[in-house]
């Protein structure tokens, strides 16, 4: 099954697009960001685990790489 949260790789202004359950929540660009939009979303902060695997699919770079893209 696949993580209900995908985090894409940082643009070039480092924001990352994050979509949870395909619905497209807003441009994180930190990890406090990311938190907001998932609490948003109806997550419980408190349960959320950005190395958790299960629920977070990160593309191009992990959860501590949110500079902006290189050319």
């Amino acid at each position: 099954m696949a993580a209900p949260v995908v985090v894409h790789a940082p643009d070039s202004q480092g924001g990352r697009r994050v979509l949870a359950h395909g619905r497209i929540l807003g441009v994180a660009y930190n990890a406090m960001e990311l938190l907001d939009l998932l609490e948003e979303a109806g997550m419980e902060r408190e349960h959320i685990h950005l190395d958790d695997a299960d629920l977070i699919d990160w593309k191009g770079g992990g959860a501590w790489e949110w500079g902006p893209s290189k050319p």
